[in-house]
């Protein structure tokens, strides 16, 4: 396995986050007891979080920027521990950084590629994505000047459509998460310097934008997000995959379950820090190529087009080959052998023609429907994690990348 090199790879517009290069030439659903699959659609009728005509319906929480509707739609039954020689099942998490729409349909092409396949995703909605750039001077990011951000602020009209679909999402059965605000990763205001006090701070404010925008922009014809987010909020991924460290204190102290911001983990089964399950990106098959790469769509742009955003248009087939590619062998062999959960990250962009769009679309594809294939959100797999026997994930634990348990799963978890 080559080791993992960080660098300091900036992508563009939103959600954009850099990555983290790998070592080698170039820039580095089904239904079971272990867990249902999340449905379809959002919940109509009175009693549910949308009345009859599609709005949101439920108590308002504050100046009604969010409303409690009640449980959320869509999720799977309890989850259970795995029974003694039960294989377990393939997570796979996709997973989106900033979560804006800008008006090119990438948000609700993936909420109906998810209802057409069961699959239930994570998105790391950016606070800053629901201030308009009007009202930047309430955006106070810690080490940098006030309304200062290194991904651009989004126009009315699309913060409005960034509502809707995050609104949907929710009632999808998909979780929201947080991907912070400004995105600074360079210079002497970067996240890797922040200490716990500043990750609390821009946390705060992040919060703030999401649960006080119609008092910030004056929207109150519009409908509340469906969800108290201080509950919802679970877990996050940094910007950058930078400053880890000083936000586990902090995630810790709010209650966070899970953190998806390590930079170039492996495929094997998670362990907790500071009490928080660390998920990370990992280091999958690149095809073609002697070394591995980073489980995320930006992280195949800058091995194939060294580090812009437009390449060379007669090479995007075959990059687009080899981005499904790379994410399908990833998930082949974990699921022929330890079943390690598998994580992909991705940015609602239109880098290289789209063509990470269309790869993560057909990959999702080619795993949806196999057998013990659950596609979850981060949120419902640190669920099935917190009920299994800490024996059964340290002997998970155990399996290194790509090995198979010796004698079957029946034998490998069999109890002593």
């Amino acid at each position: 396995m080559p080791g993992i090199t960080r660098r300091g790879l900036l992508g563009a517009g939103v959600g954009a986050a850099a990555a983290i290069g790998v070592a080698g030439c170039g820039l580095g659903g089904g239904k079971d007891d272990a867990g249902a699959t999340p449905g379809k659609g959002g919940t109509n009728g009175s009693g549910g979080p949308t009345a009859p005509g599609g709005r949101v319906q439920g108590r308002p929480i504050g100046d009604g920027s969010t409303a409690d509707t009640g449980k959320q739609p869509h999720q799977p039954a309890k989850p259970v521990p795995l029974e003694p020689g039960e294989t377990p099942p393939q997570f796979v998490i996709f997973s989106w950084d900033g979560a804006g729409e800008v008006g090119n349909g990438l948000f609700p092409r993936f909420l109906e590629l998810a209802r057409n396949h069961d699959a239930a995703m994570t998105f790391f909605l950016s606070g800053l994505y629901l201030l308009p750039e009007s009202k930047q001077s309430l955006y106070r990011p810690p080490n940098n000047r006030v309304g200062a951000s290194d991904i651009g602020y989004l126009t009315d009209d699309h913060i409005k459509q960034t509502l809707k679909y995050v609104r949907q999402a929710w009632l999808d059965g998909h979780e929201i998460g947080t991907h912070f605000n400004g995105h600074f990763c360079a210079g002497s205001g970067s996240v890797e310097k922040w200490t716990p006090a500043d990750w609390q701070s821009e946390i705060d404010q992040a919060v703030k934008f999401v649960t006080e925008w119609k008092t910030i922009t004056g929207w109150t014809d519009l409908d509340p997000l469906p969800f108290d987010y201080r509950k919802e909020l679970v877990g996050a991924r940094t910007p950058c995959l930078l400053g880890q460290d000083n936000l586990l204190p902090t995630a810790k102290k709010l209650g966070w379950r899970y953190d998806a911001s390590s930079p170039g983990g492996h495929q094997k089964w998670p362990v907790k820090r500071q009490g928080i399950w660390d998920l990370p990106l990992q280091a999958i098959p690149f095809p073609g190529r002697s070394f591995e790469v980073l489980s995320m769509d930006y992280n195949m742009l800058a091995n194939q087009s060294k580090n812009t955003t437009k390449g060379m248009p007669s090479r995007y087939p075959e990059w687009k080959k080899q981005a499904t590619g790379a994410y399908l062998a990833g998930f082949q062999r974990a699921y022929e052998t330890n079943r390690a959960p598998f994580y992909i990250g991705n940015h609602f962009e239109q880098w290289n023609g789209g063509i990470y769009m269309d790869a993560v679309e057909e990959a999702l594809k080619g795993m949806a429907g196999k057998k013990d294939v659950r596609l979850v959100s981060f949120r419902q797999f640190t669920d099935w994690l917190d009920v299994q026997d800490p024996k059964i994930l340290d002997r998970l634990r155990s399996l290194e990348v790509g090995q198979s348990p010796a004698g079957g799963w029946n034998s490998f978890l069999k109890p002593a």
